[in-house]
């Protein structure tokens, strides 16, 4: 297997900075980073001191070993359950459920937090528990709904699921009907190529479905049958065990809400002093919490919620609840609250010692906005350690890439200059010049005549350039067709360059961001997840291309 390590280039500034270490003022917004040492050191040691704004860890740990044996059952998992009662440290990181759990760097999350869990512990000789964090309060239907596939037809398909009807809640509390989920089930069927190991993979999803009734359980099983036997901890950010741990936090967010408000402006406005943008919108007079609203017997809306006048509102003004009302709820109903993003740090601290957070360069970005509202509680944000990224390159994509010598970063970033090159230098005939000059000659004849037909008759001059412009048209029309005829003599290469791109960058995006893992799966079997284990670990390594 080779493997080769490469610098993947993100829309975020502010994360590149941060993770390559080339801004040192950053410093103050985050103060550890995973490169160096001493900081994990430093980082375990202030987890050791007594923290009163802290879960039990036995409640934790109870709430979450209830949901890990519904859908992440083994030993490994049981036995790190126990060491976080025990109060053990943490890595944590997360993603929003996705159908079929989306793309591949939803799994690179979840290994990332795996391995980096496995080399603190090493490091720092005691046990760290990896726990992955679904976060089923989104409500984004369709960030959620969807994921891609290869196919051999259309290069790559979409499959989707709609959204049932009913209120805009979170995707954790949208039940799909049985009747769904074998739709979605048997359209993975029809997409999956025939394969050695696609029946015993089917079967097994088949068994998930079949028990799960939203897109957040199944995501939860599917991370269970991969990572179960690392000991990865699940949860579910709206699961109501969990919800029931997190009310005193919440009665917290609620009671010192104008102070978190201006935490977490100050902080956006250091991003800003830096000449970085600021990745959330840390909107004057947003509470920074949703709050589920009934809107019928049986169903409720997320809400998000606004200070106005003294008291909390929607967006619009329609709806209002006093503080003492959403402090009531904190207390006996929290399972009716729900964090964004900038408050879901702070929870995530409340709930755990956390050693290390998981971050994607979005996800980084954000984070900077989150110190200040982290000391505000008497807390310290933990080290932001950037995930992993892998781009799997399959044999027949290598081998192409051989023949016409490409390497990943043309492929990235000059593919479709290197296949226009590559084709222009199969025509033997020399199409592109040969009509170029046709057009060239035929302009040098034609002019003089146009000026002539000018000077007899003014009028015929407009004419005249019209004329021409449509014989040149007509020049280039016999120009593509003569091109097109070509390519079509070059249509096993065209293939060829096609697939290339199919596989490093479907979509004309980087494969992480698009493919489901389990075209992987499904090609390679139950161990294609086996040289990602196998990379070599350090915090921070960055992206490896791994050739199949």
């Amino acid at each position: 297997m080779k493997m080769e390590s490469y610098r993947l280039p993100s829309a975020q500034p502010l994360a590149e900075a941060y993770s390559d270490r080339t801004d040192s003022r950053l410093d103050a917004l985050f103060g550890y980073h995973p490169a160096d040492p001493g900081d994990w050191h430093k980082r375990l040691a202030a987890l050791a001191r007594p923290n009163p704004l802290r879960a039990p860890a036995e409640r934790t740990a109870d709430a979450l070993r209830a949901y890990n044996r519904r859908f992440n059952a083994s030993p490994q998992t049981e036995a790190a359950l126990n060491l976080l009662a025990e109060g053990a440290p943490v890595v944590v990181g997360g993603q929003q459920a996705v159908l079929w759990t989306g793309p591949m760097l939803v799994i690179h999350k979840a290994l990332s937090i795996v391995q980096t869990a496995k080399w603190a512990s090493q490091t720092l000789r005691r046990p760290v528990v990896p726990v992955f964090w679904i976060a089923g309060e989104d409500h984004d239907w369709d960030e959620a709904s969807h994921t891609y596939i290869p196919h051999h037809e259309e290069g790559i398909r979409k499959l989707e699921v709609a959204r049932p009807a009913g209120a805009r809640t979170s995707v954790s509390r949208t039940a799909l009907t049985e009747s769904k989920r074998k739709e979605m089930l048997a359209e993975l069927v029809a997409s999956l190529p025939d394969s050695e190991h696609k029946p015993q993979l089917l079967d097994r999803l088949c068994g998930l479905v079949s028990r799960c009734g939203t897109l957040t359980e199944l995501c939860a099983g599917m991370l269970g049958m991969l990572f179960g036997s690392e000991g990865l901890v699940l949860l579910d950010s709206d699961d109501p065990a969990l919800r029931r741990v997190e009310g005193p936090m919440f009665r917290q967010l609620i009671a010192r809400n104008d102070e978190l408000e201006a935490a977490y402006g100050s902080a956006s406005k250091q991003v800003s002093e830096l000449g970085y943008k600021p990745q959330a919108d840390a909107a004057a007079g947003g509470a920074n919490l949703f709050l589920f609203r009934p809107v019928g017997a049986s169903e409720a809306e997320r809400t998000l919620l606004f200070k106005r006048d003294g008291a909390f509102t929607d967006k619009r003004g329609v709806h209002h609840w006093t503080n003492g009302q959403l402090l009531e709820i904190a207390e006996s109903e929290p399972e009716l609250l729900s964090n964004n993003v900038l408050t879901r740090p702070l929870m995530q601290e409340y709930l755990f010692p956390v050693l290390s957070t998981v971050l994607g360069p979005g996800e980084i970005a954000y984070w900077a906005q989150t110190g200040e509202a982290f000391r505000l509680f008497g807390m310290e944000m933990p080290i932001v350690t950037p995930r992993m990224g892998f781009t799997l390159i399959e044999p027949a994509a290598a081998k192409h890439m051989d023949l016409f010598g490409l390497s990943f970063d043309d492929v990235l970033h000059r593919f479709d200059d290197h296949k226009s090159a590559w084709l222009k230098q199969q025509d033997r005939f020399g199409i592109e010049m040969s009509f170029a000059a046709a057009k060239l000659r035929f302009e040098e004849l034609y002019r003089p005549l146009l000026n002539m037909a000018a000077d007899v008759e003014r009028g015929l001059a407009a004419l005249g350039e019209s004329n021409l412009q449509r014989i040149l048209g007509q020049i280039q029309y016999m120009h593509d067709k003569t091109e097109q005829a070509f390519r079509q003599t070059q249509m096993t290469s065209v293939r060829r360059f096609d697939a290339i791109a199919g596989c490093i960058a479907p979509l004309g995006k980087p494969q992480e961001r698009a493919v489901n893992m389990l075209h992987f799966w499904n090609r390679y079997g139950p161990g294609w997840m086996e040289p990602l284990l196998a990379a070599p670990f350090e915090p921070g390594i960055g992206h490896r291309i791994i050739y199949l």
